[in-house]
């Protein structure tokens, strides 16, 4: 395996890190409540 193939993996599993990271954050400060959505298919009312 040469360096850029070396440094390629590692780039990607930097990104991998990060975009865990990011998603383990929103969930864990999403608010408790509920969540109304407005679209195509009217109004939605969920509780988080």
């Amino acid at each position: 395996m040469n360096r850029n193939t070396l440094y390629m993996v590692i780039g990607a599993l930097a990104v991998v890190v990060v975009v865990l990271g990011v998603y383990i954050y929103q969930q864990q400060t999403k608010r408790e409540g509920i969540e109304l959505k407005f679209d195509d298919n009217g109004i939605s009312i969920q509780k988080n």
